[in-house]
């Protein structure tokens, strides 16, 4: 029977998860960078008398570290200032979420429903009295209460720059198919698609490969659909051009990284949420839990999602089930297109 991992590797394997969940990790290599960044940390710490733990890693203890490792060769080059300022913003997170993931844990029944009750309705959780906000981990979705206020304003009909209509389909397309951030900028026109249903055609768009997920088709719930078909009736009207689903300039240029990410934050401040984190990754882990909720099945939701590692889809399973009853069962008959 295989060892169970020592306390300091485990606690990085539960952050670095939560980073994938979350999309906060898009690049193998800023996870190599982080995992040799640990791993040197580590051996350190166990080779101390006494062996220092998770907790001990404060002040005194990474100022003797650093001073031990100045001006040695690492895997990703010298010891610099960056450097260390990483390790020292890496160790901090990693504390950070280990002290969450305990609370969680720790937490009764009748504590955790409580615990999500009186959270505001743009967060995922509130801090039980007394542990400083420093010790919380940022919520990776948006409570129905937010989604729902957040849908209301994305259906409404938009009168002025056709960017905040473009920015508000973009914002459905996360919410309402699933998409992440980088999947709405490479969607091209000939992406999105009408497919035949029982009930009248659907919208689904092709979503390319991008990292780790495959590409895969992603359909639409029918108020993103809706969402979706204004834009384009808006888009045709303005005569954009260009191939780019969501361009950045009525020329067609493409939607760079930064101006989208504003972009999201901004409508997410029209719906009159707060900035919970993750950029609008929020919208995509909550079309996940939205799916759950209602009766789809992990396998069909990970499908919709690009999603291959099944350990993302127990890490929302594992959300779901922090939340009350009546929110957790609102599942209607499962059906074959997402809500």
């Amino acid at each position: 029977m295989s060892q169970p991992a020592p306390p300091l590797a485990q606690a990085f394997d539960h952050w670095l998860a939560h980073q994938r969940v979350a999309g906060r990790l898009r690049r193998g290599s800023s996870e190599a960078v982080y995992r040799a960044m640990w791993q040197a940390l580590s051996a350190w710490c166990t080779a101390q008398r006494p062996r220092l733990r998770l907790a001990d890693l404060h002040g005194e203890q990474l100022l003797r570290y650093l001073a031990s490792r100045h001006g040695q060769q690492l895997a990703d080059g010298l010891l610099t200032p960056r450097y260390q300022q990483r390790l020292l913003s890496l160790v901090r997170r990693v504390q950070t979420h280990e002290a969450w993931r305990r609370q969680q844990a720790s937490a009764g029944p009748a504590q955790a429903l409580a615990l999500v009750r009186s959270a505001p309705a743009g967060r995922a959780a509130a801090l039980p009295a007394g542990q400083p906000a420093a010790q919380s981990e940022p919520p990776l979705h948006l409570l129905p209460t937010a989604v729902a206020q957040l849908q209301a304003l994305l259906t409404q009909a938009v009168d002025g720059r056709w960017q905040t209509s473009r920015d508000r389909c973009a914002a459905a397309l996360m919410l309402g198919g699933g998409l992440g951030p980088g999947d709405v900028r490479a969607l091209r026109l000939d992406d999105a698609a009408r497919q035949p249903g029982a009930n009248g055609p659907r919208w689904q768009l092709a979503v390319a490969a991008n990292g780790s997920a495959p590409a895969h088709s992603a359909p639409l719930a029918d108020w993103a659909g809706a969402v979706l078909g204004a834009w384009l009736a808006r888009r045709a009207a303005e005569g954009i051009g260009g191939p780019w689903l969501l361009p950045s300039t009525r020329s067609g240029k493409p939607w760079g990284k930064v101006a989208q990410y504003v972009a999201a934050q901004r409508v997410l401040a029209d719906a009159g949420l707060p900035d919970a984190g993750g950029g609008s990754f929020p919208l995509r882990h909550s079309f996940a839990l939205r799916q759950l909720q209602h009766g789809h099945g992990a396998d069909t939701v990970a499908g919709w999602l690009g999603i291959t590692d099944p350990q993302v889809m127990l890490r929302y399973q594992h959300v779901l089930a922090g939340w009350p009853s009546a929110a957790r069962n609102e599942a209607s008959s499962a059906r074959p297109w997402p809500v």
